[in-house]
């Protein structure tokens, strides 16, 4: 029997999220989803300290198989840790198209490890891609009053306006899981937009 893939999420929206999506691309696969809002409550007023470090670490050692942390601030720890970033494979594929890639995002915290993981992909493919950064901290607060169609609409509007502005964009990435299904109200765009959800559960189908 295969062991359980475990999700570390900060977000309690998440849950529905990921078990729709198991359903669809992997309904054999037996998740296991852990929440922690308070977790990046803490490392975005506090940063990683050493408690907030030995709770994620506990979670990824005595998980039973595989640990995907779903939350972009805290994925630069958990994955030293031995846990897998959600958005490592969305951020490969993007590398590897090239081009003007506009990464989005919604939290301060998010921008470092996105944009250095995104690098780290360019350089591991040899690519010419340059990262166009779109900040949407405006929007966040949406998010955490839990109106979540808003969000995604307002987060759809803004990257729409830009590609719309700017043609030559190769490649959307919307750096946070939260952002998700934003990806379906910009199905009329001419170049991919990359969710870390979809693409992450499929490499464990």
């Amino acid at each position: 029997m295969e062991k359980p893939l475990t999700l570390l999420h900060t977000a309690t929206v998440h849950h529905a999220t990921f078990s729709k999506l198991a359903e669809q691309i992997a309904p054999n696969l037996e998740l296991v989803q852990h929440i922690h809002e308070d977790w990046l409550t803490r490392a975005r007023e506090n940063g990683m300290d050493s408690a907030l470090h030995a709770e994620i670490s506990e979670l990824v050692q005595t998980a039973d198989g595989p640990v995907v942390c779903t939350c972009t601030t805290l994925g630069p720890v958990a994955e030293e840790l031995g846990a897998i970033r959600i958005d490592r494979p969305m951020m490969s594929a993007a590398a590897r198209r090239g081009g003007k890639i506009l990464m989005v995002f919604c939290l301060e915290s998010t921008r470092t490890p996105s944009t250095e993981l995104l690098e780290q992909e360019i350089e591991a493919t040899d690519s010419d891609a340059t990262i166009i950064p779109m900040f949407l901290e405006q929007f966040w607060p949406l998010f955490e009053a839990g109106e979540n169609e808003a969000f995604l609409a307002c987060i759809a509007g803004a990257v729409n306006a830009y590609v719309v502005d700017h043609p030559d964009t190769n490649t959307v990435v919307l750096a946070q899981a939260s952002m998700a299904g934003a990806s379906s109200l910009l199905s009329q765009l001419k170049m991919p937009v990359l969710t870390s959800p979809e693409i992450a559960l499929q490499a464990f189908a």
